[in-house]
């Protein structure tokens, strides 16, 4: 007649081995006479030690749950197959379990791998957890030990593809080649809930009036965690400096961009990207492109907010360089003819008036180049760039207009601010000589100013009729063909 414990025992939902390990107590004594008394040790110096344990627990009996979670037909095919189910990364924890029995424990437990007798060729891993006791009455002698293995293979491995995942994500975060910054803006989120609990609605009006709470607000921002990147951009060499000196690196240009940050998220952007400028711990300027975001799930009170900062210093300097070439000379340095025809009708559409124009060509420059080359004609140009760079202080601008053709605009300035200009220029010349040798810096200017409503172009005319003159004076003097030596003027 079947016992209600009997019945429990085979219906049990979870796998249930009932044992015998008398014969492991007896070893146990054996190995304790022979003068054992650290078994951790004395098993790890020989796992075939742990064998020898492992051939001295009989299974009595097993219920249905064991069968099926093994896959064995009966209690004979499990018992002769468990070397197939006990193997591998099996050892330590069973090593755990033998120690613990030593110790005079008379429950153990432990987390480990078993195998079942079907699925794949080496078996089917299964994740379980054991858990052991000498059952009452038996403690003399451990004829008896009832073993409860519980299947947490499902669980290990949505475990196991969760760490996978954060580890995924953490080496993304970690190495990505873009600075990652995540930061807490609850404190922000409190600080904007409560002007707009004032009444507040026009929150642009409010910053401009209250600078402070702008600085406030950046203040109250909390850096949780920065990538690799972000060391290397910002040249720290570890995270604590680099947290220690935020206000280096957010500063200057910095207040107007997160003022409007400020303003995209009072009106509800929680995506924004915009460019702005950063600062090296070094103090170099970092032209940044700036991605915000409220993570998922922290858009109540911005608790997650992760930035993202690609340097694009190099980018802009191009822009720079380019703009720079759109609007210079890249032989002289000075302003090119296209920005000088752009400031004539900038000039004549808004002024200041009067406007004086010196046209200027530089003597011998065709001689030299047939005598000495191009080369030397370029140097001597350059020279001719210095020497008007030195007088284009605002708001005056000096341009190359032509081969050796320049021109010096003066806004608001009349015909005496253009003869000390001049003068000005012919003493740098004499001085410019004084530093090179060889060929001879000269160069023959002329002079007109325009009143309101005078058509600029004509007044650069009358100035390179002037400065034509000039230049004939100039070769008459010297005893030389103009014609042999120069190509023009202004127009």
């Amino acid at each position: 007649m079947t016992t209600d414990f009997e019945e429990m025992f085979e219906l049990a939902p979870v796998s249930l081995w009932l044992e015998d390990y008398s014969g492991l107590r007896a070893l146990f004594a054996a190995w304790r006479a022979e003068g054992v008394t650290d078994l951790r040790a004395f098993l790890n110096a020989d796992h075939g030690r742990v064998a020898a344990c492992s051939q001295q627990l009989k299974v009595l009996r097993v219920n249905r749950r064991t069968l099926e979670l093994f896959g064995a037909t009966d209690l004979q095919h499990l018992v002769a197959n468990l070397h197939r189910v006990f193997r591998d990364a099996m050892i330590e924890p069973h090593i755990n379990e033998l120690v613990a029995l030593w110790d005079g424990e008379l429950r153990f437990s432990s987390q480990t791998v078993n195998y079942a007798l079907k699925g794949e060729a080496q078996g089917e891993r299964l994740d379980i957890v054991v858990n052991g006791s000498v059952l009452p009455g038996h403690e003399h002698d451990w004829s008896r030990v009832l073993v409860a293995i519980e299947d947490i293979t499902q669980r290990s491995r949505a475990e196991m593809a969760l760490a996978e995942a954060e580890r995924y994500a953490r080496g993304l975060f970690a190495d990505s080649p873009v600075s990652l910054w995540v930061e807490d803006f609850s404190a922000i989120k409190h600080l904007i809930d409560d002007v707009r609990a004032k009444g507040i609605d026009d929150f642009r009006v409010f910053t401009q009036v209250h600078p402070e709470f702008v600085e406030r607000c950046m203040q109250e921002i909390r850096v949780i965690d920065v990538n690799r990147r972000t060391l290397e951009m910002f040249r720290a060499p570890d995270k604590a400096t680099l947290l220690k000196n935020l206000d280096q690196i957010f500063r200057d240009e910095m207040h107007p961009p997160f003022t409007e940050q400020l303003i995209d998220l009072w009106n509800g952007k929680l995506f924004q990207t915009r460019e702005v400028v950063n600062y090296g711990l070094d103090g170099e300027r970092i032209n940044v492109l700036l991605q915000f975001s409220v993570l998922p799930g922290a858009e109540t009170d911005w608790h997650l907010v992760q930035v993202a900062l690609i340097d694009i210093t190099a980018r802009k300097k191009a822009e720079a360089y380019l703009e720079y070439l759109g609007k210079h000379d890249v032989l002289t340095k000075l302003r090119n003819r296209a920005y000088f025809e752009d400031e004539l009708n900038r000039l004549e559409r808004r002024g200041p008036w009067p406007v004086t124009v010196v046209a200027i060509d530089l003597n011998r420059l065709k001689s030299i180049n047939d005598r000495s080359g191009h080369a030397a004609g370029d140097a001597l140009l350059r020279r001719a760039g210095e020497v008007l760079g030195k007088v284009a202080d605002k708001p005056v601008c000096a341009a190359r207009i032509g081969g050796d053709e320049f021109v010096l605009l003066i806004p608001g300035g009349d015909a005496h601010a253009g003869a000390v200009l001049m003068d000005r220029v012919q003493s740098l010349v004499e001085l410019n000589n004084s530093f090179y040798s060889g060929a001879v810096l000269s160069l023959a200017m002329g002079c007109a100013t325009a009143q309101q409503g005078e058509r600029l172009e004509t007044t650069v005319s009358r100035a390179d009729d002037r400065m034509m003159a000039a230049k004939r004076e100039f070769y008459v003097g010297a005893g030389v063909d103009r014609r042999a030596t120069q190509s023009g003027g202004l127009t």
